[in-house]
């Protein structure tokens, strides 16, 4: 059992080193919310305390009355003890500006399209040629298809997701978007329930976990659906339908752009005559590829 006590009559900066040193006392994976012990017990603690995430430094001196405390000690149990993530204690997850709800029915948000959409994206497209319809496969929670209509705002986005669940989450993000009436869901595996479309952009972030290490995966992240992960014997299951599907779905200009984490080296060897294109990120993990229309209509899949 952690405990989780916390001083009493402790300030918020107390409480924060206090939690430093439980996430170091404690096997606790980070990554979902944030990259830092530090990070993350102080977002939990201003969501816990009700106090607005961009806090100026006095926050810290401030002290939580003994119901207060009580309550950042059940949220840091939960989060030590139980190993349940941050986003799943907090029901929300950021990309940038933008606020998703999030519960055990999607996997967190995190993606390095973030960073790719706004800024790569467009140098991708012709520029005689405004996007006018993307479309996210395997949406999740529905933040990238939001992401795009967001960086798009002529396009029609659509939103493909197979989990009945997510779809749910992602139908309620959309809608408190206010993007119900230009991002459409649809219940599908792949396109296979998708009206016929051309599209200017197909991206995905789709599940890409080799099957054999979900079972090596942190507590944390094993209390994400499966279903968002496991992406078969080698990780490449969904892919290599998404790009066979993708061949007559995309404008002759279209790209299709997938984020696929540690399997560059698989995608490489797996599709030589695409002759993906890897997208360089701020961290340098590269692990965004793009191709284009033209190459991917002339691959023998």
């Amino acid at each position: 059992m952690a405990d989780v006590r916390f001083p009493a009559n402790a300030t918020v900066g107390d409480c924060l080193k206090h939690a430093e040193q439980l996430y170091a006392r404690h096997k606790v994976a980070l990554g979902q919310v944030a990259t830092t012990a530090h990070d993350e017990a102080l977002y939990l603690l201003l969501r816990t305390l009700q106090l607005p995430l961009d806090s100026k430094s006095a926050v810290l001196r401030r002290k939580p009355t003994p119901e207060q405390t009580a309550q950042v000690q059940e949220v840091f149990r939960r989060r030590l003890e139980e190993h349940v993530p941050a986003a799943y204690l907090t029901r929300e997850a950021w990309l940038g500006e933008h606020r998703f709800f999030v519960d055990e029915r999607v996997i967190i948000p995190r993606s390095y399209f973030l960073e790719i959409i706004p800024e790569q994206l467009p140098l991708w497209l012709p520029p005689d040629k405004p996007v006018k319809h993307a479309v996210d496969v395997c949406t999740g929670s529905g933040c990238l298809a939001i992401l795009l209509a967001h960086q798009f705002a002529g396009a029609k986005v659509d939103a493909i997701e197979l989990s009945p669940d997510a779809l749910a989450v992602a139908k309620f993000n959309v809608a408190t978007h206010g993007l119900a009436q230009r991002v459409k869901l649809f219940h599908s595996d792949v396109f296979a329930a998708v009206p016929r479309v051309k599209y200017d952009i197909i991206l995905s972030n789709p599940p890409y976990v080799p099957t054999r290490e979900l079972r090596e995966l942190p507590a944390e992240f094993k209390r994400e659906p499966q279903m968002a992960l496991d992406g078969g014997r080698d990780g490449l299951d969904i892919i290599r339908k998404l790009l066979r599907q993708s061949r007559d779905r995309l404008q002759p200009h279209g790209i299709v752009v997938l984020e696929v984490g540690g399997l560059r080296a698989a995608m490489d060897r797996a599709f030589p005559e695409l002759d993906l294109h890897w997208l360089h990120t701020a961290d340098g993990e590269d692990c965004v590829c793009l191709v284009q229309a033209v190459r991917l209509k002339k691959w023998r899949a």
